[in-house]
């Protein structure tokens, strides 16, 4: 059994590598449009999207899918962003990353 540094060790690469990922998916100037720490706030704002707005409740369709308005996840980043003081960011940028995160997840289930 692992313990608790093991883990938290885990999930520090695993999300160095997700954010690698996304950069890689972006095009130069939006890369350059966030930091790193600007990263990782989005992929912890985008997984509280998904706990909170009920989206993980849904029942999958017949494919096993479950329809994520990816909108609606980019807008609640920029949203929390404001309100947590840690800047402004554009819906359209923000929705490239939650774009690439996405892509992320479902590589990540495929292998």
């Amino acid at each position: 059994m692992a313990n608790i540094d093991d883990e938290l060790l885990a999930d520090a690469e695993e999300n160095a590598r997700e954010v690698e990922f996304i950069k890689n998916q972006l095009s130069f100037e939006l890369k350059e449009k966030f930091s790193d720490e600007d990263y990782y706030y989005m992929l912890d704002k985008i997984l509280d999207y998904y706990y909170n707005s009920g989206v993980l409740d849904q029942e999958p369709d017949k494919e096993g899918f479950v329809d994520i308005d990816l909108d609606k996840v980019a807008e609640y980043v920029c949203q929390k962003a404001k309100e947590d003081n840690h800047g402004e960011f554009d819906p359209q940028d923000v929705f490239f990353v939650v774009q690439a995160d996405m892509d992320f997840e479902e590589q990540s289930i495929s292998e």
